[in-house]
C-alpha cells in the first residue's frame, strides 16, 4: 500500500461520525490552539452530507465551545464532492480518488490551500495553510473513525 489510500466515492468514505483533533499554529503571532471534537457527516434530504462539527477549542490557554456546519455535496465526476458553507456558499471541491486532494479558496486577500490526504479506512487528515495579509496560520486536523461508525 501507498503513501495515500484512493477513495472511490467521498460521500460514502465520510458518512459517519469521527473524532477530531487540530491543531492552530499562527506564524505571525506564535500562538497555538487546539480543538477536540467530533463530526459527523449525516444524509441530506436533497443528496450529499451536512458536516456538523462541535467540540472544544482552547486558544491560549481558553477554553471555549465551537462548531461549524458544511455541506458535502456529489460533486461533477463520480465519487467527487462540492463542499460548501452552511449557508450555500462554494469553498472547495474534493476528490479523493488517488487518495490525495489540494484545493485553494480565496477569502477576501487570503488564500486558503487546504491538502487533503486519506491513510487508511478510518483516518484521514486536512492541513490548510492561510496566507495572505490577514493571517498566516497553518491548521492541521485529523480525523479518526469512531468505532462501530459506518465504514465503506
Amino acid at each position: 500500500m501507498g503513501e495515500f489510500w484512493p477513495v472511490r466515492d467521498a460521500l460514502a468514505y465520510l458518512t459517519g461520525s469521527w473524532r477530531v483533533r487540530r491543531s492552530v499554529r499562527d506564524h505571525a503571532s506564535g500562538a497555538r490552539g487546539e480543538f477536540t471534537g467530533t463530526t459527523v457527516f449525516g444524509p441530506l434530504r436533497t443528496g450529499g452530507l451536512l458536516h456538523e462539527e462541535s467540540g472544544t477549542f482552547v486558544w491560549q490557554g481558553v477554553p471555549r465551545p465551537a462548531e461549524r456546519t458544511l455541506r458535502f455535496l456529489p460533486g461533477s465526476a463520480p465519487g467527487t464532492a462540492d463542499v460548501r458553507f452552511a449557508d450555500g456558499r462554494p469553498f472547495h471541491d474534493l476528490d479523493l480518488s488517488t487518495g490525495r486532494h489540494v484545493a485553494d479558496h480565496p477569502c477576501s486577500a487570503d488564500l486558503y490551500r487546504g491538502e487533503f490526504t486519506v491513510l487508511d479506512a478510518d483516518h484521514w487528515r486536512t492541513v490548510w495553510r492561510v496566507r495572505g495579509p490577514a493571517k498566516d496560520l497553518v491548521l492541521t486536523t485529523d480525523y479518526a473513525r469512531e468505532p462501530g461508525s459506518l465504514r465503506p
